[in-house]
C-alpha cells in the first residue's frame, strides 16, 4: 500500500500508520505539480534578477554578504551539506530517522523550498527502498532548522556520508552504485531546503507523542489495579468533584477510573480508611493534567509537521523570495520541555504509588512477600523506580531556556529545541519502565486481596500480564521480569 504526499493535512496519526504499516511514499500529482512550479519560477527570478538572494547567489548565515558566481552554485549547495555534516554521539533511532525523512518530503512538497522533482524523488526512492542515513543525534541548535542531523540525512543523495540497508552499513557512494543511481545534481538554493527545517526536532516529537499517548493510556489502568490492591476509594473519582473544576483531562480520567473500576467487589467492600495518599486520591488531577499536556503539545506538533519550515521562502504566487527564519525551533522547543515535563511527572506519581504497594500496609505483606526477612521480594522495585525518576527530574530541566549564539553572531538566540527533543526522548523511555514496574507491583499486590476480585476490566487486565511475569512466592533474579513487563505494554 501507499502513502500519497500531497497538502492535505496529515496527521500524527497517520504517521504512525505510516510506520507501522510499512506503507509507501508517492509523490501526487499535485505535490509534483507544487514542486515544479516552484523551481521554475525560482530558476526564472534568478536569471532575470542581478539582486542577491541569500544561500541561493550568497554564502550562509554571516556569510550572507558574499557574492557566488554563476558558475559555483551548485558547488556551493554541495560545500554546504559537507561542511554542516558535523554530527557527534550516538545514531538518531531509526524510526526517528524514518519519520526525518518523511517529514523533509511532505515539506518540500508544498511548493515553497524551490527544490528539483528529482532531489525529492530521491529521498522517497530512498525511503521506500529501507535505505536509512546514518543520522547523529548531537550537532543541532534547533536555530536555522536542524543544520546537522538533516546534512547527514542528505549526504547520501550526493554519494557521501552513510546508510543503513537491509542491516548492512553502506556508504553513500556504495549505496548508489549498488541500487543503480546517479548522485543527486544539486542545484542553487536546495543544498539551502534539504538542510533548513525542523525535521529532526518533529521527528522526535511525532515519536514521543506517539508514545506519551499510549504510556497515558497504561497510566490509568495501571493506576486502577494498583488503587483496588491498595484498598483505596472509589469517592475521589466521583463526577460531582470534577464537574465543578471542570478541566478536560482531569473530568477524562476521572470517567475512565470509574470505568475501569466498574464491578470490582474490592472497590465496593467497606474502608476503614477516611482518605487515600495524593497519589492514588489526586489520579484525576495529576494524569488529567498531562492528558491536557499531550493536547496542547500535540496541536502545536500538528501545525509544524504541515509546514514549510526551510529559508529562504519561495513564494511563486506573491513573486516572492524572502529569508525569514521558519526554520526558528521555538515553537516546538517549548511545547517538548512541557511535555518532558508532564511525562516526567506521570512517573513521579507511579513511583509513589510503587512506595506505598511495597510499604507495608492496608493489610499487604511488607515487600509483597508473604515470608518477608527470608525474602526481600519487591523492596528493590521501588529502588529502581526511584532512580529512574529522579534521573527524569534531571532531564525535565527546560532546554529551551537556554541560547548560546552561533555563527558571528548571526544567529543570536537559539532554541535548542534539538536537545529538548533528545532528552524528552530519554524521559519517554523512562516513563515506560516505571510504569511496568508498578504493573509488576500491582499485579502481585492484587493477588493477596484474593478470593475478592477487582473489576472485569482490571482482572482481564492482570490475566493477560500472568501470562508472561508470573506470581513471585520467593526471590528470584527480578530483572528478566521487568523486561516482560515494558514488553508488555508495548504490546
Amino acid at each position: 500500500m501507499n502513502h500519497e504526499i500531497n497538502a492535505e493535512h496529515l496527521s500524527i496519526e497517520r504517521i504512525g500508520e505510516i510506520l507501522n504499516g510499512g506503507l509507501r511514499l508517492q509523490l501526487s500529482a499535485d505535490a509534483i505539480g507544487r514542486i515544479e512550479r516552484c523551481r521554475n519560477y525560482l530558476e526564472e527570478k534568478i536569471a532575470s534578477s542581478s539582486e542577491p538572494v541569500y544561500g541561493v547567489t550568497t554564502g550562509f548565515g554571516s556569510l550572507c554578504n558574499v557574492s557566488v558566481s554563476n558558475d559555483q552554485l551548485s558547488q556551493l549547495q554541495v560545500n554546504l551539506i559537507k561542511s554542516h555534516a558535523c554530527g557527534v554521539g550516538d545514531r538518531v533511532p531509526r524510526e526517528i530517522v524514518k519519520i526525518m525523512m518523511l517529514l523533509k518530503v511532505q515539506s518540500l512538497s508544498y511548493g515553497f523550498s524551490g527544490c528539483k522533482l528529482d532531489t525529492v524523488q530521491r529521498l522517497v526512492d530512498m525511503y521506500n527502498n529501507d535505505i536509512c542515513p546514518i543520522v547523529y543525534r548531537q550537532g543541532s541548535l534547533g536555530a536555522s532548522g536542524d543544520l546537522v542531523p538533516l546534512a547527514h540525512l542528505c549526504l547520501p543523495l550526493i554519494g557521501l556520508g552513510e546508510v543503513e540497508h537491509h542491516g548492512e552499513i553502506l556508504s553513500g557512494e556504495e549505496m548508489l552504485r549498488r541500487m543503480g543511481w546517479q548522485p543527486i545534481h544539486l542545484a542553487c538554493k536546495e543544498g539551502l531546503a534539504l538542510l533548513n527545517g525542523t525535521q529532526n526536532m518533529s521527528a522526535y516529537a511525532v515519536w514521543a507523542l506517539l508514545h506519551a499517548e499510549r504510556l497515558s493510556d497504561w497510566a490509568d489502568r495501571i493506576a486502577a489495579m494498583s488503587l483496588d490492591a491498595f484498598d483505596g476509594r472509589i469517592e475521589p473519582f466521583t463526577e460531582a468533584v470534577h464537574t465543578i473544576r471542570p478541566h478536560y483531562g482531569q473530568l477524562a480520567t476521572a470517567r475512565r477510573m470509574r470505568e475501569l473500576l466498574k464491578g470490582s467487589q474490592l472497590i465496593g467492600c467497606y474502608k476503614a480508611h477516611v482518605q487515600d495518599p495524593y497519589s492514588f486520591r489526586c489520579i484525576p488531577q495529576v494524569h488529567g493534567a498531562v492528558k491536557d499536556t499531550l493536547r496542547y503539545v500535540k496541536s502545536v506538533i500538528d501545525t509544524e509537521i504541515n509546514s514549510a519550515t526551510d529559508n529562504p521562502t519561495v513564494c511563486p504566487d506573491e513573486d516572492l523570495i524572502i529569508s525569514a527564519g521558519n526554520f526558528h525551533g521555538e515553537p516546538i522547543a517549548l511545547p517538548m520541555d512541557f511535555l518532558a515535563i508532564a511525562m516526567s511527572e506521570l512517573a513521579n506519581i507511579s513511583e509513589r504509588r510503587i512506595y506505598r504497594l511495597v510499604s507495608g500496609s492496608r493489610g499487604l505483606p511488607s515487600f509483597l512477600v508473604a515470608n518477608p526477612g527470608l525474602n526481600s521480594g519487591f523492596m528493590i522495585t521501588q529502588y529502581t523506580a526511584a532512580s529512574v525518576v529522579s534521573l527524569n527530574k534531571s532531564l525535565a530541566m527546560p532546554s529551551s531556556v537556554d541560547s548560546i549564539p552561533s555563527c558571528q553572531d548571526q544567529e543570536d538566540l537559539v532554541s535548542m529545541g534539538a536537545n529538548a527533543a533528545l532528552k524528552l526522548h530519554s524521559v519517554i523511555y523512562n516513563t515506560e519502565r516505571v510504569l511496568a514496574i508498578e504493573l509488576f507491583n500491582a499485579a502481585q499486590a492484587l493477588e493477596f486481596r484474593r478470593p475478592l476480585k477487582s473489576s472485569p476490566a482490571i482482572e482481564q487486565m492482570h490475566a493477560d500480564f500472568r501470562k508472561v511475569v508470573p506470581f513471585i512466592d520467593d526471590d528470584e533474579v527480578m530483572y528478566p521480569h521487568i523486561e516482560s513487563a515494558i514488553q508488555f505494554l508495548r504490546q
